[in-house]
């Protein structure tokens, strides 16, 4: 009795093989890109979170210029470089009232705040002080408050000069912005505080323009006087962080711009 064996012939095998290699790199393919599209998207949201964080903080800054601050110093400092610069100083609080109330020996010697509340102040603030008789004053980091004496040290630099009795103190931020461009692969948005070590605030910003329109309505890349600008005009460039090859212009960018109206310019 003959019995009979069923299997596959080498042809039907060759056809299964070939339609599991269609199916299997059909199916490579979609994933290859679905994981690139996730990767782009995920640059393309780095992106927009950076470039929105820089925007945001420049307009918070520049709305708070001039707030409190004695006459002789200046509010806002432009740099029409290309990508810009801003350099913008306000009262940073919430330090109120302070003064000296012995005149300091030497330009070394300790700030003697007797009766003067220093909570609003700690160690290695910059605080700004000022002579109001001859209208001078200079920034000068305060190494060690002592609350319960009310003496400011600066043991790591002396001041220009022996400030009087009644020379005030004041908490005040002095902000500079500009775009890092020593590393071409990787501009950044540089934030300095003071005389502190400049640190990234944002990465991927390729571009920083400023203008300003004056109490005349004429716009100007940079002020001849600060009290005479109103409006600033930001506008911040960005650009995700890796090249892709297949996209038109390698990077992909965006660009937001935002007005500010100012608020301590001009007010008098």
């Amino acid at each position: 009795m003959k019995t009979q064996e069923n299997g596959f012939t080498i042809i039907e095998l060759l056809v299964a093989l070939l339609l599991a290699a269609i199916v299997t790199t059909a199916a490579m393919a979609l994933y290859t890109t679905q994981h690139k599209q996730l990767l782009v998207q995920d640059e393309v949201s780095d992106m927009q979170s950076n470039i929105r964080a820089a925007t945001t903080e420049l307009a918070n800054r520049v709305r708070m210029a001039g707030y409190k601050l004695p006459d002789f110093l200046t509010a806002i400092e432009a740099s029409n470089t290309n990508p810009d610069t801003i350099t913008i100083t306000f009262d940073a609080g919430p330090a109120n009232d302070i003064q000296i109330e012995h005149d300091m020996p030497q330009p070394s010697s300790e700030l003697r705040c007797d009766g003067h509340s220093l909570e609003g102040i700690v160690d290695n603030d910059w605080l700004y002080i000022y002579d109001p008789f001859t209208k001078t004053g200079e920034f000068f980091l305060a190494t060690q408050i002592q609350y319960s004496s009310s003496n400011i040290q600066h043991n790591t630099m002396s001041l220009s000069k022996r400030y009087p009795t009644g020379s005030k103190l004041l908490k005040i931020d002095r902000l500079k912005y500009y775009i890092d461009q020593s590393d071409p692969n990787h501009p950044c948005l540089m934030k300095k505080r003071g005389g502190d070590a400049a640190q990234v605030y944002a990465d991927n910003i390729t571009g920083l323009n400023f203008s300003y329109v004056l109490s005349s309505g004429v716009v100007v890349d940079a002020p001849p006087i600060c009290d005479m600008v109103r409006e600033v005009i930001i506008t911040v460039n960005a650009r995700n962080d890796k090249m892709d090859d297949e996209f038109q212009n390698t990077y992909r960018f965006r660009v937001l711009t935002t007005s500010v109206r100012v608020r301590n310019l001009g007010v008098n």
